[in-house]
């Protein structure tokens, strides 16, 4: 009889934590807060692991705002998860098209964990590479250059000025760039920060109400993977 009780009991709890789970689950609506890519797009992550794209731009004043956000959200991905940044170009007037070239150089020279966050710093805090004048509001003449780029990237992560430079011409960056546009394209993002998962679900950003949420709903679709 005792077995059978610890049977029953096993059962209902298993139960009640299968209820719960389908109770979280529903929260999430397809076509509300999230859109399933069709086709779904090929991702850059290894067999076995689940890529959460983030789609950004150094020069978008949100993706400055949501940077401590993807830090939380890194922090409470699974093991199986793994982030990758995808930058966006579609803005030049900005200067979107450079800071795209400087993150894929950052990439390709591999600095980008040294030199990413301090690129939001020096655009959007100490404004060494500011498109925006924080005085007049207005778009700075000139706006930054690749060599600009490659002197703080000399500083901040201790490779040479000329490696940049000719990283940042090299036919291998102008090829990722392109790469780059074209996935942007197939996600159908049309603002930034956006994000992907799996290469087959993108985020609606506004359907949530806070940061929580947002992370609950990325972690819920990398568990459906």
């Amino acid at each position: 009889m005792k077995n059978l009780f610890l049977i029953l009991a096993g059962a209902l709890a298993l139960a009640n934590t299968a209820h719960a789970a389908d109770a979280s689950d529903a929260r999430w609506i397809e076509g509300r807060h999230y859109v399933l890519l069709q086709p779904p797009q090929p991702v850059q992550v290894p067999a076995g692991k689940v890529e959460v794209t983030e789609v950004f731009s150094y020069g978008c004043p949100a993706c400055n705002q949501f940077e401590p956000i993807m830090r939380e959200l890194a922090a409470r991905l699974p093991k199986n998860a793994e982030i990758v940044h995808v930058p966006a170009s579609w803005n030049p007037g900005e200067s979107w098209p450079l800071f795209q070239r400087a993150y894929i150089t950052a990439q390709v020279l591999g600095i980008d964990g040294k030199t990413h966050e301090a690129m939001y710093d020096a655009i959007w805090k100490t404004g060494e590479l500011a498109v925006v004048d924080p005085v007049t509001h207005q778009l700075k003449v000139p706006q930054p250059t690749i060599g600009q780029v490659a002197r703080f990237y000399a500083r901040v992560a201790g490779v040479t000025q000329q490696a940049v430079l000719d990283t940042a011409k090299s036919f291998a960056v102008d090829m990722k760039m392109m790469e780059a546009d074209e996935r942007v394209k197939a996600y159908g993002v049309e603002g930034t920060p956006t994000l992907i998962v799996a290469g087959k679900y993108r985020v609606n950003n506004s359907s949530v109400r806070s940061v929580d949420e947002l992370i609950d709903l990325v972690l819920y679709l990398v568990k459906r993977g």
